[in-house]
């Protein structure tokens, strides 16, 4: 076998030392004569092959195809089990989108407005869906896990201007439990803390805070009762 594939034809086509032209075997094989008759049309054997089979037409938007579960989606800026915001206004997603589709501008947290755990938090906050190409470099580059990529990939809309999401499309709806910044720390934590996972949920003395500055926050209704049912005749 080796002296086979050693052997080549020489100029005038005479055959080298390995061999004679008796020995000699191309490396393509000779079609036959119904090969030959068919080889025309046979690239449309798919097409042919397909004229006979079934049509299946998906029933889109009645009937949807669930998408894998790392699907790459719209983009979602997701909170604290407490209530408060992961977003520290940082930019990085920003500077790592290759596409320039993300703004951002960050802020400081002040007592009166504690939106995040830490110093800053993300003010504005902007995706331009007709420039995102769905990359997810910007969720590698975020330190705090703040966003993430649902699996909605229904983003079509009848305006450019309504293709720009802003801060309160994107945050991630209220779970039970939570208390809707802004609103103090857990009293005795930092950021660090929240990082962790240390924090579980909203702790009474957040729950008193928005009930001072904001009484009439919806969330109250279901958090007052649990804290509450938990003091004694002295409020503690």
């Amino acid at each position: 076998m080796a002296d086979k594939e050693l052997r080549r034809r020489e100029p005038g086509g005479e055959v080298g030392a390995h061999g004679t032209a008796a020995d000699y075997e191309p490396l393509i094989a000779e079609r036959g004569p119904i090969a030959r008759a068919l080889a025309p049309v046979a690239g449309f054997g798919v097409t042919i092959g397909n004229m006979f089979k079934p049509t299946v037409t998906e029933e889109y938007p009645f009937e949807k195809t669930p998408t894998k579960p790392r699907y790459h989606g719209r983009h979602q800026l997701n909170r604290y089990p407490d209530g408060l915001e992961k977003c520290i206004g940082c930019e990085l997603c920003a500077w790592a989108c290759p596409a320039d589709a993300i703004y951002v501008e960050g802020a400081d947290n002040t007592p009166d407005g504690q939106f995040s755990p830490g110093e800053r938090y993300g003010r504005v906050y902007q995706i331009n869906y007709l420039r995102c190409i769905f990359c997810g470099l910007c969720i590698e580059a975020c330190p705090t896990r703040a966003l993430t990529m649902t699996n909605e990939y229904e983003l079509a809309g009848p305006t450019r201007a309504g293709m720009i999401f802003e801060k309160q499309d994107l945050l991630a709806p209220l779970a039970d439990g939570m208390l809707p910044a802004p609103h103090p720390m857990v009293p005795g934590t930092e950021d660090t803390d929240y990082y962790r996972g240390a924090v579980t949920g909203p702790v009474p003395e957040q729950i008193d805070w928005v009930a001072q500055y904001r009484p009439e926050e919806p969330a109250l209704e279901q958090l007052r009762v649990p804290a509450d049912s938990g003091r004694d005749e002295d409020g503690r």
